[in-house]
């Protein structure tokens, strides 16, 4: 096609009824066409300012991933030798295997995993039914409870910390998931107001229609909910699921301070990744001209093992996590 468009405007400028000022005329316009485009098609000089916009963000997302995986796989030697900087002399794995046993990743991964999915879970499905309840229905201080829900995403975590946790431990919520489950299935867990608001924003754009002819047909209210507003509220369900399971997964603080305060056995890969200096000293005693001293490659090789499974599940639902963010307009549309 661009090989046909090139030769008849080849043959179009080699006209010999054209003026000079005519082919003039029309190599500038092609030129500029080129350059700059023309109607919604973008020319040259837009698509490399956009591609080097592309790639200088890429490289700053990264250069970090790539700077400690190419640590991670050095050994000591090539660490101490100033002139190996991105590609190691041979590729070390006894970096992974000694972090892997330091974190005790199965333990930890079943940890990570159980907080961050079944939390998860319960805010979805609550948060589900408070923005379809916003945005369905009209009762009295909905406008009030509104206002109130946004306020409490306003107020900072920092200040509710210490009254939270009292509260949590005179429950007996503390040193198990309750602490995650019980604040998630009442609808207050980890940024739920957002979730409302994406589901608040959904339902609102479905069409009324829908639930009245359902309504005539004899549909209660929660079969209007679970055979019309969820079907079609599975992009904002994905969104919401993965969102939420990041966030759950990426928590330290409240992890910390609700598991740790007291002795138990539920633990996860961030907390492992968090103490990995002290229990890699336990389990690997340092004395003297001992080659187990920790160093930057270990340590890389932890952190590498502790974004991996964010990286492998982001990786199978790219497709629909792009596909369900641009359907419900969380970008801000």
């Amino acid at each position: 096609m661009v090989f046909k468009k090139t030769k008849s405007f080849y043959a179009l400028l080699t006209k010999e009824e054209l003026s000079a000022k005519e082919r003039w005329q029309l190599i500038k316009g092609k030129l500029v066409r080129f350059f700059f485009g023309f109607n919604d098609r973008r020319g040259f000089v837009m698509k490399l300012v956009i591609y080097t916009l592309l790639v200088c963000i890429g490289f700053v997302y990264l250069y970090p991933m790539l700077y400690m995986f190419i640590t991670s796989m050095k050994s000591l030697e090539d660490l101490l030798d100033t002139s190996i900087r991105w590609i190691p002399s041979a590729l070390y794995t006894e970096n992974y295997s000694q972090a892997y046993s330091v974190m005790n990743i199965r333990h930890s991964l079943s940890g990570s995993l159980l907080i961050a999915a079944v939390p998860t879970m319960f805010q979805v499905a609550v948060a589900a039914l408070v923005g379809f309840g916003f945005a369905r229905y009209e009762f009295r201080f909905k406008k009030l409870l509104f206002a109130l829900m946004i306020f409490s995403f306003i107020v900072p975590p920092q200040i509710l910390m210490m009254p939270t946790y009292r509260l949590f431990s005179n429950l007996e919520l503390t040193g198990s998931l309750k602490a995650f489950v019980v604040p998630a299935a009442l609808g207050q867990g980890l940024n739920s107001t957002i979730f409302i608001l994406i589901f608040y924003q959904f339902f609102r754009q479905t069409p009324q229609s829908l639930y009245e002819a359902a309504e005539v047909d004899g549909a209660s209210q929660f079969t209007c909910f679970f055979r019309i507003a969820v079907p079609m509220a599975v992009p904002a369900f994905i969104v919401a699921f993965l969102f939420s399971f990041v966030w759950y997964w990426n928590e330290t603080y409240l992890t910390t301070l609700y598991l740790t305060s007291q002795s138990n056995s539920l633990t996860t890969i961030l907390l492992q990744l968090q103490q990995f200096q002290q229990n890699y000293e336990a389990m690997y005693p340092v004395t003297e001209n001992s080659p187990n001293k920790i160093n930057e490659g270990i340590k890389m090789a932890g952190t590498i093992i502790s974004v991996l499974p964010l990286l492998i599940i982001y990786f199978f639902l790219q497709r629909y996590f792009v596909e369900s963010v641009d359907r419900t307009g969380i970008a801000g549309e």
